[in-house]
């Protein structure tokens, strides 16, 4: 099957062989698919081969589909009226001391059936391709019991079969001590460690196991316990770390070798050296600090400058950042992390590809990549953070086949 996107304006993309923040940029070129694959590009005035379809871009500026590289899309209820608490002057801790927060969504999340939960999820990551993601990290974590969790898993394995997004999944039973071990915290992390994560391996439910390495939540010497078991199991190392508190959870992080470190708001100097040492890619959350109303955010800066490769994600969640749009974030992490529209192309789609193990395969648009595409209605790069809050997106392409089209 050949297909040729023709009348593009611009494509911009990163180049897998380049620094950080390079941007290929191309003017007035068509683009041809062969097999869902990217084949090539053509200049203005070159000879095109006879294909199966044509795409009319319109002179749109196409870039490669977003990759979101952290969300938590599996859950029962939403949690507006914990909004409205934080509105009134509650924090986000004080809401979870309180019984909100984690685990009111767990207790809404058990009481659901598997099909109703799937079918709310399924709703919910169809906005994604609409607002041009075309592959999410999904996580679990609001089950918390082998039962919950696995039922968690299983929604986003069969959704990943049922629909056009890729979703990748990371096992996070320690996101939260559940009600009822409250007084039992160790027992709930041997139970993640010796039943849960076995039965996650057996099953090869998840890719990723995640830990919400944070002050009240899990500490560095229990998360690191949790991750060290997973890696043991061959599943890969992703933490919450220092969102909150700096506990050290960027140093922890980097010692176990973690894929990413995320959140990271509080994280200290040391901690970005040793992520840039290591290797560990940071994935920021901008929406999250924006939506939990805290005026500190992440030292962005400090960490490009440091030689990490930083990418950044919705965070999409009931909680703390109910958001499907990565647009939005790039005019967030532009405002207050002080991120360039070429850093941020990069942090969306190439970066946050390589921390699922899919740089080979997506996250920019260079000949044998498959053809994850976004045709926006921009001028230029520069313009996406610069006119926030809506949806430039007017199509979006996966793996060659058109998922998602804006009506007029």
């Amino acid at each position: 099957m050949k297909i040729l996107i023709k009348n593009i304006s611009k494509i911009y993309t990163p180049v897998s062989s380049k620094p950080y923040g390079y941007i290929k940029e191309y003017n007035d070129v068509s683009l041809l698919i062969i097999n869902s694959k990217i084949e090539s590009v053509f200049q203005k005035g070159d000879t095109v081969p006879e294909t199966d379809e044509i795409i009319e871009a319109g002179k749109a500026i196409v870039l490669p589909g977003f990759v979101d590289a952290h969300t938590h899309p599996v859950f029962w209820k939403t949690r507006e009226d914990e909004f409205i608490m934080r509105i009134q002057g509650k924090s986000y801790e004080e809401i979870a001391r309180a019984g909100g927060g984690i685990r009111n969504s767990v207790r809404l999340f058990r009481a659901a059936d598997k099909q109703q939960i799937k079918k709310v999820t399924r709703k919910r990551i169809n906005k994604f391709l609409e607002y041009g993601t075309t592959t999410i990290e999904a996580k679990s974590g609001y089950g918390l019991s082998t039962e919950d969790e696995i039922k968690s898993l299983e929604i986003i394995d069969e959704l990943n079969r049922e629909q056009p997004l890729d979703l990748v999944p990371t096992f996070l039973g320690a996101h939260e001590v559940p009600d009822e071990y409250q007084d039992r915290r160790t027992e709930y992390i041997d139970l993640v460690v010796n039943e849960m994560l076995p039965k996650v391996a057996q099953r090869k439910l998840a890719k990723f196991c995640d830990v919400f390495c944070e002050e009240g939540v899990f500490t560095v010497e229990e998360s690191s316990k949790i991750l060290k078991a997973a890696k043991s199991f061959g599943i890969q190392a992703r933490v919450h770390a220092d969102e909150l508190k700096g506990t050290g959870g960027a140093e922890m992080a980097a010692d176990i070798s973690a894929v990413t470190a995320d959140h990271l708001v509080k994280v200290s100097d040391e901690g970005i050296r040793k992520m840039a040492d290591a290797g560990v890619i940071p994935v920021l959350l901008p929406g999250t600090t924006f939506f939990l109303m805290k005026d500190d955010y992440a030292p962005a800066r400090k960490m490009i400058e440091a030689g990490c490769r930083v990418a950044v994600s919705t965070d999409f969640n009931p909680g703390s950042s109910t958001t499907q749009n990565m647009q939005l974030m790039w005019s967030i992490a532009a405002l207050k992390l002080k991120m360039l529209p070429a850093e941020l192309l990069w942090a969306s789609t190439l970066i946050p590809a390589e921390s699922l193990g899919l740089q080979n395969e997506i996250g920019s648009i260079e000949p044998g990549k498959s053809a994850d595409l976004i045709l926006l209605d921009i001028p230029n790069l520069n313009y996406l953070p610069y006119h926030y809050g809506i949806n430039h997106v007017l199509m979006t392409i996966k793996n060659g086949r058109v998922v998602f089209k804006k009506n007029f």
